[in-house]
């Protein structure tokens, strides 16, 4: 079968491999619909180090973390309501097991790193969403079981951003989404997300606002998706007690900057956020409690990948090199 490999030198090669053979217990085979190309296969391409922090053997050296298809094989010990079911896959809930990566025709993982799919939708819908899913009901978990009670996003126009919103509205718990120009703001608005607290950072008011609307609703999580100048600006807004969690540096190689004395007159604490290691997906119990729950509302709009373009595995190069606005992914699409 054709699949996306990485090489010695950390690029990516078209070769033929062996297509996986009956699922090894605990596994299940999948003919993939489409695979999105998410900013950590970038990430990771290029950092082995960090790569090896996030994953088990990765079997024929292929590549991708993320895609949806259907099951059409099982091994022992799975449910025989994966067979025939389409699903949406995300690598990082198994880090630890061997695995065939995603960018390939048929792919064998566990079944543990699967999400059961209405029969109805198009997998291709799904194909790089649920990491975006998992990474915002895992932080909502964690934030819930540290006794905040509202939390900030930063990067509020992000696939993790819309599913943040989505997930605080169902538990009832405050959300403060931050966008960063007025457009982005109207975007958000337009796309579905049911925020009573939206702001647009490039507004004078804004710190004003932050520290206002975030003591008002006891917003003291912070899931930070920019870094830099951004989280430097808006650190003395926090209400004390605040936690801010790094979790994606959209404002690329900027320093956070401020005075050590912010931190301890507010206690505030700051920490890298990191979803395969969290408490709800490294516990088997949590975590199939989580896809249970994922489940029932995973038709919701804002849960869809949001694709920008589709390649075939042969344009991989221009794949990698797409970037589009909004979040807007590429997709390697391998059946209609």
């Amino acid at each position: 079968m054709r699949a996306l490999c990485v090489t010695e030198s950390r690029n990516l090669q078209l070769r033929d491999v062996p297509a996986p053979s009956t699922p090894l217990p605990g596994y299940v085979t999948v003919s993939i619909t489409a695979a999105a190309v998410n900013h950590g296969d970038k990430i990771f391409l290029k950092r082995p180090a960090s790569a090896s922090l996030t994953s088990g053997p990765r079997l024929e050296n292929v590549w991708g973390a993320s895609g949806a298809g259907t099951v059409t094989q099982v091994g022992a010990n799975v449910p025989h309501t994966y067979l025939g079911r389409k699903v949406a896959i995300y690598r990082g809930l198994q880090q630890d097991a061997p695995f065939l990566g995603l960018w390939c025709q048929t792919a064998q993982v566990p079944y543990q790193a699967c999400l059961l799919l209405p029969d109805h939708v198009d997998a291709r819908d799904y194909s790089g969403s649920l990491v975006n899913v998992v990474t915002a009901y895992a932080f909502l978990e964690q934030a819930a079981a540290e006794g905040h009670r509202g939390v900030i996003v930063t990067a509020g126009g992000s696939a993790t951003g819309r599913s943040l919103a989505v997930l605080a509205r169902r538990r009832g718990m405050p959300i403060l989404v931050i966008v960063r120009s007025a457009i982005a703001k109207e975007e958000v608005l337009r796309s579905g997300v049911e925020a009573e607290h939206v702001l647009d950072s490039s507004e004078p008011d804004f710190i004003r606002n932050l520290e206002q609307t975030a003591r008002e609703i006891g917003a003291t999580a912070v899931f930070d998706g920019v870094g830099g100048a951004f989280i430097s600006q808006m650190i003395e807004a926090l209400p004390p007690r605040s936690s801010v969690f790094f979790y994606g540096f959209l404002s690329g190689a900027e320093k956070v900057a401020f005075h050590p004395a912010i931190i301890m007159m507010k206690d505030l604490t700051m920490r890298r956020f990191s979803n395969f290691e969290s408490v709800t997906v490294k516990d088997q119990e949590r975590r199939a409690d989580m896809l249970k729950d994922l489940e029932g509302c995973i038709e919701d709009p804002l849960f869809r990948t949001c694709v920008g373009k589709d390649f075939e595995l042969e344009e991989f190069e221009a794949a990698m090199e797409y970037e589009a606005a909004g979040g807007r992914k590429a997709v390697f699409v391998l059946s209609k």
